[in-house]
């Protein structure tokens, strides 16, 4: 049985990482957020009292 050679081992390891920041990239990018309304309100109404 043959063993690979270190070039194999080293472009493996390329394509392995290449597909790992390509499936991360595409996986943060596809992700939409949408907040709730009720956050939004919560958001609008808080004020700040300064007290000095």
């Amino acid at each position: 049985m043959p063993q690979m050679s270190p070039l194999s081992w080293w472009l493996l390891f390329i394509y392995f990482i290449l597909l790992l920041a390509v499936f991360s990239i595409v996986n943060y990018y596809i992700f939409f957020y949408t907040p709730q309304k009720q956050d939004l309100i919560s958001l609008k109404t808080k004020s700040m009292n300064w007290k000095w």
